[in-house]
């Protein structure tokens, strides 16, 4: 059965459009977790644009289940990492003027310096997982850091303008998740996932968990989290 990890990185955005204490994240994911969902997910970028410090340390606190922090490669975010001790880091790309996070993690370019990271994470009693673009290159190259996840970036199928294209790149999905199983690796999706194009995903062979934000709080303004989480569970499993 497919798992659904939910970001709540844009419950943390609404709040920060008044620079106040509401919404609550932490009480977002606690309604998330009983709605049944299997993970929570949140971004901790460099410039704390939304989830900040003391957001993770509540998370941390308050995660019943199991809290998978995104970060950057930066040493700053890497120390925090390593002294919360969060249930599995994702590593991503992160650029300060980006709306969201655009494609996945280099890791062919960046591969030593990610597996130090990979090393000091897992030496925590961290899980890594590495948030790549659907590439044989880059999924060798993850599996020689010694990361043990991988999540393939859903963007192009998300964002495809054609039946043609989507059926392009759901097919590069289904051979990256198939390659990435056979080299010993677990498999996690996600960017751009909704109610309209998940559950092809969610059907993809071997597929472990699917992680989904923003289309799930857009949801939520009209239906309440609760209803928006279970309404994506029922697509997906």
């Amino acid at each position: 059965m497919v798992k659904l990890g939910v970001n709540i990185d844009h419950v943390a955005t609404l709040r920060e459009a008044r620079k106040g204490s509401r919404p609550d994240p932490i009480e977002a994911s606690s309604i998330c977790i009983a709605a049944g969902c299997d993970s929570i997910v949140c971004h901790l970028r460099e410039d704390r644009r939304h989830i900040n410090d003391q957001d993770v340390k509540r998370l941390r606190r308050a995660v019943k289940g199991r809290l998978n922090l995104e970060m950057s490669v930066a040493d700053g975010i890497v120390k925090i990492a390593c002294a919360l001790k969060p249930d599995q880091a994702t590593l991503v790309p992160e650029k300060r003027k980006e709306v969201t996070t655009e494609g996945g993690l280099d890791v062919v370019k960046y591969e030593s310096r990610i597996k130090s990271v990979v090393s000091r994470l897992e030496k925590r009693g961290i899980d890594v997982s590495l948030f790549i673009d659907p590439y044989m290159e880059q999924i060798e190259a993850s599996a020689r850091t010694g990361a043990r996840i991988i999540e393939l970036h859903t963007g192009e199928y998300a964002n495809a303008g054609t039946q043609k294209v989507k059926s392009q790149k759901l097919n590069a999905l289904k051979k990256a998740c198939e390659y990435a199983i056979m080299r010993g690796m677990e498999v996690n999706a996600g960017h751009g996932l909704d109610y309209m194009n998940v559950r092809q995903v969610a059907r993809i062979k071997g597929m472990n968990e699917l992680n989904i934000g923003h289309s799930i709080i857009s949801r939520a303004i009209f239906v309440g989290v609760d209803r928006a989480v279970r309404e994506m569970l029922e697509l997906i499993r």
